[in-house]
């Protein structure tokens, strides 16, 4: 009889595009979704927890590519090997579709508008690289069913109210503001409108997008005949001629000193088209909004460079990009860039309902603005560790755990160690471990006395790595106190380490 394979076992690694969150970052996580909760909530948004999974078909255009259900988003297909094979679902691509989906399934309950906020993961089956994940956070806000563009005025300040709410100091950011309609109103100077023009609008589109990275020279061979990169590679450019790609490019370079100088410049670039003067009108509009709630050029500012999802977009869109310099992993010096974006986009829920309804929202990468505060060395790397409470005993275990209960009700955070205590050693390595700010230990002889001792982990820490011996017989570590006054004494220590 042959012998029967054993099942090879599993590898212990976290697949490929994923990571593990453990103590500290999951705290601190916690913390900034947490505050950032609070600024939507006192604007008057709602919170919202819509299912993970959506229908393909609920989806829609968010997928990169709706010919292949299964590219770019983690999906399956209900009893797919059955005779009558079911839809096609997959983990949310982002909130936002869920959001119109949302609204169209329950619009007759809802307040008109609709404003909500929502956290949580997304997932995207895209190719991982450094700092880019397969499943992320997002922590979006909405208002839906609101034509005025003071529902994204609102919005941009609410943005920059969450990025100082978080640890983001004023100074070290920017809310900039462009509007899609202008861009139109450009793209109809420059000879781009109508349904036979929609392939050089996307060349143009793609084009404003890669400003960052390929400057304006760029750019601009983009907007003529095309452009060869460094590999020889040729990219086919939308073949406008020398005025039409003046004008774009005057788009994207028209920012002065101030809102009133840039507004007045984008009026000079849309010249007579109704569209392009209606966009600089919502800009001029978001611009006074901003001044009377006293949001100034140094928090939010009209920007007309910002392109980034202008092809999604059908009006105002906003990014916040953090402004201090970091250094690479190359070691260059480079600014931190965006943090989060958004802005209005009225045809979404039209996909569920056929009727335009307006909306617009924003979305923060929570894990972005983690590394930022990292960066700038605002974020503690360890957590709080618990109060322990050292085991010299097995018998009197029933002791200890009052200790703790004591602590606990007295709302400090604390554990009984629960390993083996033959070795008092390995308790305190435990303890350290754990990044544990104080120990309590009582044996035998502290209990016949009524004592207990504690010990300052912090401080003992800190004096071992350089005190002199004046200096530890002048700050003791270790404290011997009654048993009655256990959570004074550690409440007292706890606070002179904070």
């Amino acid at each position: 009889m042959a012998k029967q394979k054993k099942s090879p076992r599993p590898k212990a690694e976290t697949p490929k595009g994923f990571r593990d969150y453990f103590g500290a970052e999951v705290t601190h996580r916690t913390e900034m979704l947490g505050k950032i909760a609070a600024v939507y909530h006192r604007y008057g948004f709602d919170a919202l927890e819509s299912s993970g999974v959506e229908t393909v078909q609920a989806l829609g255009k968010f997928l990169p590519d709706v010919d292949r259900p299964n590219e770019g988003v983690f999906a399956w297909q209900e009893d797919a090997d059955s005779d009558k094979p079911g839809d096609w679902l997959a983990l949310r691509y982002d909130l936002t579709a869920p959001l119109a989906r949302v609204y169209a399934q329950h619009q007759n309950d809802l307040p008109k508008p609709y404003r909500r906020y929502a956290m949580g993961p997304v997932w995207r089956n895209e190719k991982p690289g450094p700092g880019r994940f397969r499943q992320f956070y997002q922590c979006d806000a909405d208002t839906v069913g609101a034509s005025s563009v003071a529902a994204d005025a609102e919005i941009c300040a609410m943005l920059a109210d969450c990025l100082e709410e978080v640890g983001i100091e004023r100074g070290d950011y920017i809310v900039r503001v462009n509007n899609r309609k202008v861009l139109n109103g450009v793209m109809e100077v420059a000879g781009l409108s109508g349904d036979d023009k929609e392939a050089e609008r996307g060349i143009v589109l793609r084009a404003i997008d890669k400003l960052d990275r390929l400057g304006t020279d760029g750019v601009r061979a983009l907007l003529g005949e095309g452009r060869k990169d460094e590999s020889g590679d040729f990219t086919k450019g939308a073949g406008l001629n020398g005025a039409q790609a003046d004008v774009v490019m005057g788009f994207m370079q028209a920012k002065r000193d101030s809102g009133a100088e840039t507004v007045a410049r984008l009026r000079e670039l849309v010249a007579d088209s109704k569209v392009g003067a209606e966009g600089v009108d919502e800009l001029e509009l978001i611009s006074d909004l901003m001044s009377a709630g006293g949001y100034g050029p140094d928090r939010i500012e009209i920007d007309p460079s910002v392109v980034r999802g202008l092809g999604y977009y059908t009006g105002p869109v906003f990014e916040a990009e953090l402004t201090f310099e970091i250094k690479d992993d190359k070691g260059r010096t480079r600014n931190f860039g965006s943090v989060a974006g958004g802005g209005r986009y009225d045809d979404l829920v039209k996909r569920f309902t056929g009727q335009e309804v307006p909306a617009t929202g924003v979305s923060i990468g929570v894990d972005r603005l983690l590394a930022a505060l990292d960066a700038k060395g605002r974020l503690d790397k360890t957590a709080d560790g618990p109060v322990v409470v050292t085991v010299m005993d097995k018998a009197r275990m029933a002791d200890y755990q009052a200790m703790v209960a004591e602590l606990r009700q007295a709302g400090i955070r604390a554990e009984v160690y629960l390993g083996n205590p033959k070795n008092f050693g390995n308790q305190l390595k435990y303890a350290d471990k754990r990044g544990s700010p104080v120990a309590v230990i009582e044996g035998g002889d502290e209990y016949e006395k009524g004592v207990i001792q504690i010990k300052d982990l912090i401080l003992g820490a800190q004096m071992a790595e350089g005190a002199t011996l004046e200096e530890y017989k002048e700050l003791p570590s270790q404290y011997e106190v009654p048993r009655d006054q256990l959570v004074a004494k550690v409440r007292d220590i706890l606070d002179s380490q904070s």
